[in-house]
């Protein structure tokens, strides 16, 4: 293959969702590899994204590509036969759609704890594909779409770019776009960290906690609950929103114009931001008045009250109640983690999920 504009490495729901927007979006010529290891499904991602372009009228093209990224060196080997610009990460070896699932002793932990349960699992496949871009030394372009308010924070203390990631804050500054509450062609910009879409699963009248920050028209908005009232996420992952958000930046990426938009963990700070891309790069495009140093530590305080924090020197630790309820079970996690230990913790916490899986929940939460 001599190469290819955008690779998109899963076959899942998330990645379905891109590539079909895509087909259905991409003004200039675009060429495309789905990458996974599910031959049938690659087959059908392959047959209705193309189907899709041409019912829309348009010039992406998609071609598959066989790869088990669990492999030895399958993130190198995937690198060197696609030859992309821009690589979109959304494989995993955990589902998103464990914040609503219960019945056992894990989704329990996670609704206690926090989706930073599951962050070692997201980084896993993600920091071997960043990994696999650092050793092949040419300019690729890392969107990660794991977990990206933390685990692009873990990609960036490893030594490995990574541009941003897709949805969170994007699906937030978006459904507030669509709002009744936002006058017609009013810019809008949020500041919000994925722990913030929580509340909007909830009903109206049940919203509460820290709220994301939003400007309408540059203007602050005080009581976001109230102005917003009339959205209303699913309990589940809004791959909707969620998967198409990133595809205005991925072919402003791959044609080489300017955009703007928000974006998670842009070039691996904690949390979600408003940015442009200019020259290829991302850049915050914060609210007047609102410094970079006020909003990187906005949406660090999250998690610093319960989640994960990762420091600059490669530190992983776990807080709050997630580091209560994890540490229950493994102790050594008390003090957390070098980041160059990330894969032994993950084989640890697949131990402790598997066996959680086929634990029941504890009678008092059941």
């Amino acid at each position: 293959m001599a190469g290819c504009d955008i690779l998109i490495s899963g076959t899942g729901g998330f990645a379905a969702r891109i590539a079909f927007d895509i087909a259905a979006t991409a003004e200039e010529a675009v060429e495309v590899v789905i990458a996974g290891r599910n031959r049938e499904r690659l087959s059908w991602l392959r047959t209705a994204a193309n189907a899709r372009a041409g019912l829309f009228g348009r010039k992406a093209r998609f071609t598959t590509h066989i790869v088990d990224l669990l492999a030895a060196d399958a993130s190198d080997l995937m690198l060197a036969a696609t030859g992309p610009r821009i690589v979109v990460q959304a494989a995993s070896i955990q589902t998103s759609q464990v914040i609503a699932q219960t019945g056992n002793a894990w989704t329990q932990l996670v609704a206690e704890g926090g989706l930073s349960a599951t962050a070692v699992f997201q980084a896993l496949l993600s920091s071997r594909v960043a990994a696999a871009i650092t050793r092949a030394g040419k300019p690729v372009t890392l969107v990660n779409c794991g977990f990206p308010d933390v685990v692009n924070g873990i990609i960036k203390a490893m030594g490995h770019d990574v541009a941003c990631g897709m949805g969170n804050v994007a699906i937030l500054s978006n459904v507030f776009a669509g709002s009744a509450a936002t006058p017609a062609g009013a810019e809008v910009k949020v500041l919000a960290h994925y722990q913030n879409l929580a509340a909007w699963r909830r009903r109206p009248q049940e919203r509460g906690g820290r709220p994301p920050r939003v400007w309408l028209a540059g203007k602050e908005v005080d009581d976001v609950y109230a102005a917003f009232a009339d959205i209303q996420l699913t309990p589940e992952p809004v791959i909707e929103i969620s998967g198409a958000s990133g595809v205005p930046m991925l072919l402003a990426m791959a044609a080489g114009r300017s955009w703007h938009g928000h974006v998670p963990g842009p070039n691996g700070l904690p949390g979600g931001y408003p940015v442009r891309l200019a020259g290829g790069e991302l850049e915050l495009a914060l609210p007047d008045g609102v410094s970079a140093a006020e909003a990187i530590t906005w949406n660090a305080s999250f998690e610093e009250a319960n989640g994960l924090v990762v420091s600059p020197e490669g530190g992983v630790r776990f807080t709050g109640i997630l580091r209560d309820r994890l540490t229950e079970h493994v102790p050594a996690l008390r003090d957390g983690f070098p980041v160059r230990d990330l894969e032994a913790v993950c084989e640890e916490l697949l131990r402790l999920r598997a066996a959680l899986m086929e634990t029941p929940p504890a009678a008092n939460d059941a």
